[in-house]
């Protein structure tokens, strides 16, 4: 499949709806004006690719609507050369959407099939992160730390202490927090055991989940 003029001039008017909803980062809407999200799909919804909605992508996952993408990359308040860790690789759309602002980022995915299948589709698309790693989100991954910033693309019941240990001082933890519906949750380290919490507007996510598939 071929990223084609009418994907751009359609990702273009995503851009305008990203606007119109508050998404003010020249940079982030720059990236999704950038990234081809209908190769991050599946075919039968090709034609869905540009609105502003999630859709599956098979092990029970989504990919995230464009506006929670932009929405939780925008409060990263990313820098180049930032060094991102992310929980819930997914499809890999989020994921290139941090690589194109000019970030070193880890990625975490507990679902084996989804983590095979993006492990080998991202570097075709040349977008190659430090490290994809199969394991349990909720520990973080300890090897690279500490990030200066963290997003979790999954609800949390809970802000698993350790990501929140992972964070340098400055840096910024994105995390939906909640049940059934999700509060988008900011924490930023202010001193070794100081932290500023902000929470924003209510989102729905796929769950996180903890144990790993093996």
């Amino acid at each position: 499949m071929k990223d084609l003029p009418k994907h751009k001039g359609l990702r273009n008017q995503l851009v305008q709806v990203l606007k119109n909803k508050g998404i003010k980062d020249e940079k982030v809407l720059a990236a999704i004006a950038k990234i081809p999200r209908h190769l991050f799909m599946d075919s039968s919804f090709i034609d869905f690719a540009y609105k502003d909605k999630a859709f599956p992508i098979g092990a029970e996952q989504t990919i995230s609507q464009p506006y929670t993408v932009a929405f939780q990359t925008e409060l990263l308040q990313l820098k180049p050369k930032a060094k991102i860790l992310e929980i819930g690789t997914g499809s890999g759309y989020q994921t290139a959407v941090l690589l194109a602002l000019d970030t070193i980022v880890y990625s975490i995915e507990r679902q084996k099939e989804l983590f095979e299948k993006t492990k080998k589709f991202l570097p075709k698309l040349g977008y190659v992160a430090k490290k994809l790693i199969f394991g349990d989100g909720y520990v973080g991954f300890k090897d690279a730390a500490p990030y200066d910033g963290i997003i979790v693309t999954a609800g949390a019941p809970l802000v698993p202490k350790p990501l929140l240990a992972q964070l340098k001082i400055g840096g910024r933890l994105v995390i939906p927090v909640g049940e059934k519906e999700q509060v988008m949750t900011l924490f930023i380290r202010k001193s070794q055991r100081e932290f500023e919490k902000q929470e924003f507007d209510k989102f729905a996510f796929v769950p996180f989940l903890k144990d790993v598939s093996k």
